[in-house]
């Protein structure tokens, strides 16, 4: 049993489901607690109800399981957002505050807040984005991460919290959905080549835009939550990057396993979102810093992607 007590918000979602699994083979099934606003959607572990605007609740469970380390992933993405902005900025930030804030007065030893690259905008050079560069995000989701990004290099300068973060690209995954974001597309495109042979993207062809595995999304959050101390050099968020691709590329990579698949257009209101945000990634500050390294390329992903998914559909 570890002696570390890690308590996971928002754990319901795209990347809380498998990281809560990944938590919970690292350091225990019991020393893990998920939370979210609904009843678990694993089988076991421990899950509590938890409103993270609720701050007294959050006082309430991190001293009820003595907890160490939180993972702060209760977020609206960047699609859904923009459906109604002012609620995503309340619950984003006023979220975000109660954890640091909580995490300061319980003495948390570490702290998981991720980002995103919806805090890139039409300023930001859309090419090898730089660590440090120009952001103007453009929609309200982007807003509130750059936002947070500062609030946590704020606490860590401030009051020593150790707070580490993340750029999460769009993440691809056959083990749980897609969570209403804007690169929801590269998920979608999977379950319709295999249930019914063609997909109508709602981005235009030729927009390209950073993407990478959940296993490697998860595995970078490990490297860099195991990593000493000493070698975190940025306490905003680091740039991550795998790869990136367009929807006319993804297809051609799907058409090489399902010969018949075939792909349409209708862009939609998220392909303005998609065009404020870069192509490429350049994360060399993580690969110094941690040494991230990610495995999957645009190939191989397809191929697990296929391979997972037609297992699971089958059951």
């Amino acid at each position: 049993m570890s002696s570390e007590r890690i308590l996971i918000l928002g754990a319901n979602g795209q990347i809380g489901t498998v990281l809560t699994e990944a938590l919970r083979n690292k350091f225990g099934n019991e020393s893990v607690i998920s939370t979210d606003l609904h009843p678990s959607k694993l089988t076991s572990g421990p899950h509590e109800i938890l409103n993270v605007l609720d701050k007294s609740g959050l006082e309430a469970m991190v001293n009820k399981h003595r907890i160490t380390q939180i993972y702060h992933l209760a977020a609206i993405l960047s699609a859904r957002g923009e459906q109604d902005p002012q609620n995503t900025w309340k619950i984003n930030m006023e979220g975000l505050m109660n954890v640091l804030t909580v995490s300061v007065e319980q003495k948390i030893s570490k702290l998981f807040y991720p980002s995103t690259i919806a805090i890139y905008g039409h300023s930001t050079p859309k090419q090898n984005t730089p660590q440090e560069a120009s952001f103007i995000p453009a929609t309200v989701y982007g807003i509130s991460k750059i936002a947070g990004e500062h609030w946590c290099n704020y606490f860590y300068n401030r009051y020593k919290l150790d707070v580490r973060s993340l750029r999460y690209p769009g993440v691809i995954s056959w083990q749980s959905d897609p969570g209403g974001g804007t690169t929801d597309y590269a998920v979608e495109i999977f379950h319709a080549a295999l249930k019914e042979k063609k997909y109508c993207c709602f981005l235009e062809a030729d927009t390209r835009l950073p993407m990478i595995h959940m296993d490697d999304c998860i595995r970078a959050t490990l490297e860099l939550m195991d990593a000493p101390a000493e070698l975190i050099h940025i306490h905003t968020s680091y740039n991550l990057a795998s790869m990136s691709f367009t929807p006319a590329e993804i297809a051609a990579e799907i058409k090489k396993h399902i010969p018949e698949f075939e792909i349409s257009y209708k862009p939609d209101f998220r392909q303005a979102i998609a065009a404020s945000w870069s192509e490429s990634i350049d994360d060399s500050v993580a690969r110094r810093d941690w040494n991230w390294r990610p495995k999957f390329d645009l190939a191989s992903l397809t191929e697990d992607m296929l391979h997972n998914l037609k297992i699971k559909l089958n059951h």
